[in-house]
């Protein structure tokens, strides 16, 4: 039996699949829905609530490069 590390495994079609995603996935998921329900709220047009999806996806990157930014790194 091979003892192999890789948390994939091989499914029917023979293609890897995780086992485990991890924490960070879930917590990533609830920041994205919560950012999500903020802009759009305080959405006052439909292509605000766009945007607003859109920002809900990226703000995380956002937030890393302004604390780099402010750390001077």
């Amino acid at each position: 039996m091979p003892t192999d590390k890789n948390p994939s495994t091989d499914n029917s079609d023979g293609k890897k699949m995780m086992k485990d995603n991890g924490m960070a996935s879930g917590i990533y998921g609830m920041a994205f829905i919560g950012a999500a329900i903020y802009f759009i709220q305080h959405a006052s047009t439909f292509w605000e609530g766009v945007l607003g999806i859109g920002k809900a996806i990226i703000w995380p990157a956002l937030l890393i490069y302004k604390l780099l930014e402010f750390l001077k790194m």
